[in-house]
């Protein structure tokens, strides 16, 4: 059993997080907000899907209350049950529950990660229904006009044992993300940590040479999120050689061969 503590509930933050849109992704998730659609977002590992949902739970003024899947996850850690506390029997709201009750952003991440019985606990909210039953109460909440239901899953990922059906994907407005494009995710490296222009530059023109191995047998490439990770290592007094190697090739891979070549890459930009 899955600890419903164990989600992850975050109320309204005081600053915006950190964002730069890549494209028209911050127009189309507002205007899915005003017109109370669901959003449905793809990317690979690393990309901003989590940030991007940050900066818009802060744009909008609403609360947001993450769920990080899992194959663990069922559809009653979502909605709640009963648990027994102080000798009596009472109802715990799940975070879903929680979500709809205020008003909030409720986002999934990794929405095929859980179990099959968590899309169909989400179908009735992802439709013109906005409702979520609560079988164990034996009623339905519906959710208020200020509630949003937004999931994220990367398709690279995707098999035929984890994906996500038609049913389920055309209930909303799909938003794919990508690596950004050098010139971007440089600011983004700056914007994120402070680094100096000369690192940030050359830890995406790493990024970009890590990524091209893919083809090459690497599961997947060097995220924005390890080049961020990398950067605060050199901001930290690591040396930039020392810091890929830590943020980039160790955290992506296990085999000696791709992180020789990684390390190469790097060899090349910050020396041996």
């Amino acid at each position: 059993m899955v600890s419903l503590e164990a989600a992850s509930d975050h109320m309204k933050e005081s600053e915006a997080p950190f964002y730069l849109p890549q494209a028209h992704e911050v127009e189309v998730f507002e205007a899915a907000y005003g017109r109370r659609l669901p959003v449905l977002l793809k990317g690979p590992t690393g990309c901003g899907k989590t940030r991007l949902v940050r900066h818009m739970a802060w744009r909008l003024g609403r609360d947001l209350v993450t769920v990080a899947c899992h194959d663990d996850l069922t559809g009653n850690d979502l909605v709640g049950r009963y648990l027994l506390r102080d000798g009596e029997t009472q109802w715990l709201d799940g975070p879903l529950t929680r979500a709809v009750r205020r008003g909030a952003i409720a986002y999934l991440d990794e929405i095929v990660e859980a179990r099959k019985d968590v899309v169909v606990v989400i179908h009735p909210l992802a439709d013109d229904r906005r409702v979520l039953p609560i079988d164990r109460l034996g009623t339905e909440l519906e959710a208020p006009p200020e509630f949003m239901l937004v999931i994220s899953f990367n398709p690279g990922y995707q098999s035929a044992a984890k994906d996500l059906k038609q049913s389920t994907r055309q209930r909303f407005v799909a938003i794919e993300l990508g690596y950004p494009p050098p010139d971007l995710e440089v600011e983004i490296l700056r914007g994120e940590t402070g680094v100096a222009n000369e690192i940030a530059e050359a830890l995406v023109q790493i990024g970009g040479a890590v990524r091209a191995m893919v083809p090459e047998g690497l599961e997947e490439g060097a995220s924005t999120r390890t080049l961020i990770s990398a950067a605060e290592l050199v901001l930290a007094g690591i040396d930039p050689g020392s810091a890929c190697r830590a943020a980039i090739a160790g955290a992506i891979t296990d085999d000696p061969d791709l992180s020789d070549a990684i390390l190469q890459v790097v060899a090349a930009y910050f020396g041996a």
